[in-house]
């Protein structure tokens, strides 16, 4: 097993993880705000054991990625992406993103993936995409009010903010009769607190705010999108269930009951369909 860390265009350090057999078909992993590659460590370890080659990289200012000023937007997300995926010359992958990481990984496939013919799939998980922020265009959209409480939240107590949001919506441990995981919340935790304020502080703009309707059209390979119906961070109707109407090539597969963050807590159902997928 190797990891390391690729140094971008514009000199960002950024960690990665590169486990399993290289000639074997690659399995990627793009991570939510505000945590890191550890949040895939169930579907890793997964794959692994069934033969595939798995990378996940730490996003810039998360992590143990740089803590840098600048770039916290889509379009960095999308070419620090691609700068792991050609260091590592991956070909015929499949591209896994959930949160804002399934926003990293429409731009990435629609932007460099897809042109530069690395991509075989891509699988979108409780993702943000199309477009989270109301707007007029958007009217069924998370008002700006909710996320100017998130940037509120964060600059006055980071620490306390990312204890809340795992113990609460996350996860749907807020959800009558749900059973708390204490090891979950403090990982989701300890990620948080590993990555830069400012990383993500502007992650939030840049996972609300960024429409990806283009994207979506523009990506032409197999695409997978996955979504709980009691998703209360991304909420389905505004997210995968418009995304999937743009995709020439999408599924939906929605989860009775499940929250934002199934593929931690859910894994024992989420990894089989993702590995389905990836075989068909």
């Amino acid at each position: 097993m190797t990891e390391s860390f690729i140094k971008t265009k514009d000199g960002v350090d950024i960690f990665f993880k590169d486990w399993g057999p290289k000639d074997a078909q690659p399995i990627v992993f793009h991570h939510g705000w505000p945590l890191s590659s550890d949040d895939w460590d169930a579907q890793m370890l997964f794959f692994l054991q069934h033969g595939y080659r798995v990378v996940a990289h730490d996003r810039r200012g998360h992590g143990r990625s740089a803590q840098v000023s600048e770039g916290h937007d889509m379009d960095h997300y999308a070419a620090d992406a691609s700068a792991v995926a050609e260091h590592l010359n991956l070909k015929n992958a499949v591209h896994i993103g959930h949160s804002t990481g399934g926003g990293e990984v429409a731009r990435y496939v629609a932007k460099f993936g897809q042109p530069q013919g690395r991509v075989a799939k891509a699988v979108l998980v409780s993702a943000v995409p199309p477009l989270m922020v109301k707007t007029a265009s958007n009217p069924g959209g998370t008002p700006i009010e909710v996320f100017d409480g998130f940037r509120s939240a964060l600059a006055a107590n980071r620490a306390q903010f990312f204890l809340d949001v795992p113990t609460g919506p996350f996860y749907g441990f807020n959800r009558d009769g749900a059973k708390p995981s204490t090891g979950v919340i403090q990982n989701w935790w300890r990620q948080g607190m590993m990555g830069g304020a400012k990383a993500h502080y502007d992650g939030i703009k840049a996972f609300s705010e960024t429409d990806q309707t283009e994207d979506l059209k523009a990506i032409t390979v197999p695409t997978l999108v996955m979504h709980g119906d009691d998703d209360q961070v991304v909420p389905i109707a505004d997210s995968g269930e418009l995304s999937v109407k743009l995709l020439k090539n999408g599924a939906l597969k929605v989860y009775k009951g499940y929250s934002h963050g199934m593929l931690t807590v859910n894994a024992d159902v989420i990894n089989p369909d993702l590995l389905a997928f990836v075989k068909t």
